[in-house]
């Protein structure tokens, strides 16, 4: 009996001793994924703006998401003329006409790889974003990255505009955009919590 005793106590002795290992390993590990998990995602709010209604909407997204904000700038600014819907000749209608129109666009970030969520924004022209957008997004590497388009319009939904940011650059990690027209900071909060 005293040898079955001695036995069994060796026996739990070796057993305890290499579970303990295996048990501080896992902590280890977790701690260390839970590091990763808790890691900051830095967000960047990029926006054009004809008239400040975005710009508006941009600054306020910004300071909800605490992002940096950055003005997708025009080389050449649009004037009240350019703006025209009215005039088939205005420089925006002939832009909205081309699809291969890239209007040229100023201060470029240097630090976009540094983002990893980007929040696109644009008022809604002819149904669809700005061709400036395009230049915007065929500017930088968005491979990696959350690539969320938000809007604002006189009377158009952001769908269109959407679907053909997906159908123009159909690689990247689009989430659903949003129109940000008179939305409250509290809707604005829950829109930017269920897109982390």
């Amino acid at each position: 009996m005293r040898k079955i005793m001695v036995m069994l106590t060796a026996l739990i002795t070796i057993s305890l001793s290499a579970c303990i290992p295996a048990l501080r390993t896992p902590t280890r590990s977790l701690a260390q994924s839970n590091q990763k998990e808790n890691k900051e995602m830095k967000v960047l709010v990029a926006y054009f703006s004809a008239s400040g209604v975005t710009q508006a909407a941009a600054q306020q997204l910004a300071e909800v998401a605490g992002a940096d904000l950055h003005e997708i700038k025009p080389e050449k600014p649009y004037t009240d003329a350019d703006l025209d819907w009215n005039n088939k000749q205005s420089r925006s209608s002939v832009e909205m006409q081309d699809k291969k129109s890239r209007p040229a666009i100023t201060a470029k970030l240097i630090n976009m790889k540094d983002f990893d969520v980007v929040y696109v924004g644009f008022p809604i022209w002819w149904y669809t974003c700005p061709t400036i957008i395009n230049t915007f997004m065929e500017a930088y590497d968005f491979n990696g990255k959350i690539v969320i388009p938000f809007a604002t319009s006189g009377g158009s939904s952001i769908k269109k505009a959407c679907e053909d940011l997906k159908a123009a650059y159909p690689s990247l990690n689009w989430k659903e955009g949003k129109l940000l027209n008179r939305t409250s900071k509290a809707d604005m909060q829950k829109w930017v919590e269920s897109n982390k």
